[in-house]
């Protein structure tokens, strides 16, 4: 047995009092009581002039010892908790992801998971030991394994709710080894259950514990925002954004478009259960840069989502070389880009340095490209883990008439692209390097690659478009301006700009940077440490949502975060954990490790008076 308040154990000095009492000499006083089996004998009895008399076996008096006993006993708050040999080892996974700041829950949901957490750490026994991993959009371990605490108190207390999604897996994998091979390991997760598929720890056996919070989903939610020229006049913008419902039931809500902070447009929007609907707005710019903003005026239980901003850039002609012995087809889609300034060339003579990006058509030029590249059947430096320029087009097996079988129409290069009834005379065999995303497949080989190669965007295709009847479909000239895009430096540095809540901040340096510092959305400053000859700047600590300055000297760029998340918009607790296709893990509570006694003690001291009462009137029936 163990005591919370041990301290109440002084207030034992008290039964040697009561002892007193009745070897003190008293005067008699007839008082009106309402049982008085146990006061008779004292009514009889003549008192000693002594001030102190014989202590005689009296009922009453070890009635009221017994009782101040269980009050005592009471006030010490005993409890009984079992021990395992060496302890238990406890994994608490605090869910700290934008949807857990919804107010369904009083005050929020996160509070909420905080406050059970600490209910855990106080149910803990003395040979148990816990850790405190914090999940959001990055894992961070609040505590290591320890038995103290006051130290896991501090940690919780000092976990905070961010504005970024959930990757629970990462938190699963650091506490997958903790709890590996231990049958009295525990993995208690705090969480709503907006975590997604777990698919790779359906085969871990994990002893898991799910903590759910959350009553329901009314929340309405930005899910997507991005800003392009507006394809029927190039001096406009056009801003596309997606609102997502998340409840059963239909709402609205006005939907502002800011741009610097100035109101551009309002609509009223009407989204029906589970709806999803998307927005264009066409804005004049007039400035280089600037920010377009979209604000949700309805109130609902999340407000991190209600609110997005993206940078807007000026575009700029986008100066294309095209290598080529002879492609009409790839030529006249690529000058037909509106904003496209084509040259073209039988060979490559420098690095390409004066252009955008350069396009290689089915031949190796006498210098290789040192920007970004869009290579039709060639092969550039170790792009595949075999030899070099001057073997570009040698060692690769070919395949004859591949069959498309698989293209993924969600990545930017694919939109509005489709592969049906596209025939390939052969292309080139080779496997999917570590660096590029095969976006067009056939059984044997990718058909057409992109990724980022030494610091570069590329995008590589396995066959030569004349050897296909590709450059008669529509597709065709679609995926040429995909790629324009893509390609364009200025859409890298865009994308640069627009961060999703708590991935880092990555931005390519042009020249060494000294000292410079970014300005959170809350207006305090982080001084960034760089070397000297770095060439990227990395930035972390974008947990919350908002527009962030990186000030360096005199110049001020500015970054957009955002949570633009649908699973985070998509509030609806869960009430089970996907691991895989079966396996499953339910919401559940779980008892208290610790077991109070303190409410069976008091009860036991009425029972004293109830049988006191009881034994009066027995006596006087």
């Amino acid at each position: 047995m163990h005591f919370l308040a041990p301290i109440a154990f002084a207030f034992a000095a008290t039964l040697p009092v009561v002892v007193v009492f009745y070897l003190l000499k008293r005067k008699r006083v007839v008082k009106l009581v309402s049982s008085n089996v146990l006061w008779r004998k004292f009514l009889a009895e003549t008192q000693a002039s002594a001030p102190f008399q014989r202590l005689r076996h009296n009922w009453l008096l070890i009635l009221q010892l017994l009782l101040l006993a269980l009050v005592i006993l009471a006030l010490a708050r005993p409890y009984f908790a079992g021990k395992t040999s060496g302890g238990r080892l406890l994994v608490a996974i605090l869910d700290a992801s934008a949807s857990m700041q919804s107010t369904d829950d009083d005050p929020s949901r996160f509070e909420l998971a905080r406050r059970d957490v600490l209910r855990l750490v106080d149910s803990m026994h003395d040979t148990d030991q816990m850790v405190l991993l914090l999940a959001a959009g990055h894992t961070e371990v609040k505590q290591s394994p320890t038995s103290s605490k006051p130290a896991l108190r501090r940690a919780v207390q000092s976990c905070t709710v961010t504005d970024a999604p959930t990757r629970l897996g990462e938190a699963l994998k650091l506490a997958q080894p903790l709890v590996r091979d231990r049958a009295d390991a525990e993995v208690h997760l705090f969480s709503d259950g907006a975590i997604g598929l777990l698919e790779e720890f359906k085969h871990e056996g994990l002893n898991m514990v799910y903590h759910r919070f959350g009553k329901r989903a009314e929340n309405l939610g930005i899910v997507t925002l991005d800003v392009r020229s507006h394809p029927d006049d190039p001096s406009r913008r056009a801003v596309f954004v997606s609102i997502a419902n998340a409840s059963t039931n239909p709402a609205q809500t006005d939907v502002e478009l800011r741009f610097d902070g100035q109101l551009v447009e309002t609509r009223p929007l009407k989204l029906g259960a589970r709806e999803t609907s998307p927005l264009v707005f066409a804005a004049a710019q007039r400035a280089d840069a600037g920010i377009f903003t979209v604000q949700l005026t309805a109130k609902d239980d999340l407000a991190a989502d209600n609110q997005a901003s993206v940078v807007s850039l000026l575009p700029q002609p986008v100066r294309v070389l095209l290598v080529t012995r002879g492609n009409r087809f790839l030529e006249k889609a690529l000058g037909a880009v509106s904003s496209v300034g084509l040259s073209v060339a039988a060979d490559l003579a420098d690095d390409g340095a004066g252009y955008d990006f350069v396009v290689v058509d089915n031949m190796l030029p006498t210098v290789w490209p040192a920007g970004n590249v869009l290579a039709v059947r060639v092969a550039g430096t170790n792009w595949f883990g075999g030899g070099g320029a001057t073997n570009a087009l040698s060692g690769f097996g070919v395949v004859e008439a591949p069959p498309i079988v698989d293209w993924k129409n969600t990545h930017p290069l694919l939109r509005f692209v489709n592969f049906d009834d596209v025939g390939i005379g052969e292309a080139l065999a080779i496997k999917t390097p570590p660096w590029a995303v095969a976006l067009v497949e056939s059984p044997s080989t990718p058909l057409i690659l992109a990724g980022e190669a030494g610091r570069r965007r590329v995008i590589w295709l396995g066959f030569d478009t004349l050897q296909s009847n590709w450059p008669r479909k529509t597709s065709f000239p679609i995926f040429m301006a995909n790629a324009v895009e893509w390609l364009n430096p200025a859409t890298a540095t865009a994308a640069q700009l627009l961060v999703r809540a708590g991935d880092p901040v990555r931005l390519t340096l042009a020249a060494p940077l000294r000292s410079p510092k970014m300005v959170l959305p809350d207006a305090t400053e982080r001084t960034i440490a760089l070397e000297p000859t770095a060439r990227e700047l990395v930035f972390g600590e974008t947990q919350r949502q908002g527009v962030y300055r990186l000030i360096t000297g005199t110049n001020a760029t500015q970054i957009c975060v955002n949570l633009l998340d649908p699973a985070e918009t998509d509030n609806t607790p869960r009430a089970e954990l996907e691991l895989g296709k079966y396996a499953r893990i339910r919401a559940t509570t779980t008892k208290q490790a610790n077991l109070e006694m303190w409410r069976w003690i008091a009860g036991a001291g009425l029972l004293v008076l109830l049988f006191e009462w009881w034994y009066y009137h027995r006596r006087t029936a």
